[in-house]
């Protein structure tokens, strides 16, 4: 069917011979796509219309937050300085339990293959898993307040720089590995002195990278009593009061640009 509607071109080489130019995929994968967006249009309900005739609301309310309620910052310093404590505290602590978490996953290091496979599903599992959901549980174990929002952070730390440490784990150069443990170290002593100092530029840019995104998650985990200056957010947008919630994305938009600013100084330093 799809040789009849999109035949393959013939090319006429200089001896006389014919031969067949491998088709081209494209007009297939196009018409999967539009099948997808067309199939996706009707199971949302999305209406363009609406979309065009609604969307001056998303800059009405823009530029009611324009100015920013200067008077509204002093009131800010606890939630935001919250904000940075539990993205600070939940990336540290993620990272450092995720270096044994990520050996575990590393099949050159452990030759366990039941303990390699669970450890990779769990790390699967804690990134599939939404961080909003995440500290929304959280908060009915540890209750309302910083403390479960930095317990979601750490999850999320954990599942991420995991993840990404036990690949460049598997990809290291092992005869160094190897030539220690034939010297007569321990596994442990060997990984110490030939793996990790392979992977420990790379794993503290990973964790600061980890550490900027944090900052901009804890923002929004407010909204399920987690702490921080996303319940200001919750109440600014709640009261319809816009210019002191302009006033929280102000002051959370310049935090987040220093610390990307620091951190990816720093990062390039290691790389």
């Amino acid at each position: 069917m799809y040789d009849k509607i999109f035949p393959p071109k013939k090319l006429l080489l200089p001896n006389g011979k014919v031969i067949l130019e491998k088709r081209s995929r494209t007009p297939l994968i196009i018409i999967l796509l539009l099948i997808g967006i067309i199939i996706s249009i009707e199971f949302t309900g999305f209406n363009y219309k609406v979309l065009i005739s609604r969307i001056n609301q998303f800059f009405i309310i823009i530029g009611q937050m324009i100015p920013p309620n200067w008077s509204y910052l002093p009131s800010l310093w606890s939630a935001l300085m919250s904000t940075l404590k539990m993205s600070l505290l939940g990336s540290i602590i993620g990272s450092i339990l995720a270096l044994p978490v990520a050996v575990m996953a590393s099949s050159n290091i452990i030759k366990l293959k039941a303990v390699v496979v669970s450890t990779k599903v769990a790390l699967s599992l804690l990134r599939t898993f939404p961080t909003l959901v995440s500290a929304l549980i959280a908060t009915f174990i540890f209750g309302l307040g910083p403390m479960a929002g930095t317990v979601a952070i750490l999850l999320f730390t954990i599942s991420y720089v995991g993840k990404l440490l036990y690949e460049q784990i598997e990809n290291v150069d092992m005869g160094s590995f190897e030539a220690m443990e034939s010297i007569g170290m321990t596994r442990i002593q060997a990984f110490r002195f030939a793996v990790i100092p392979q992977v420990l530029p790379s794993y503290l840019s990973t964790s600061l990278f980890c550490f900027e995104g944090n900052v901009r998650y804890a923002a929004i985990l407010g909204y399920v009593g987690a702490g921080g200056i996303g319940v200001l957010i919750n109440e600014g947008l709640g009261w319809r009061d816009y210019s002191n919630v302009g006033m929280i994305i102000l002051a959370l938009v310049v935090t987040v640009y220093l610390i990307e600013t620091v951190s990816e100084h720093f990062r390039k330093k290691l790389i």
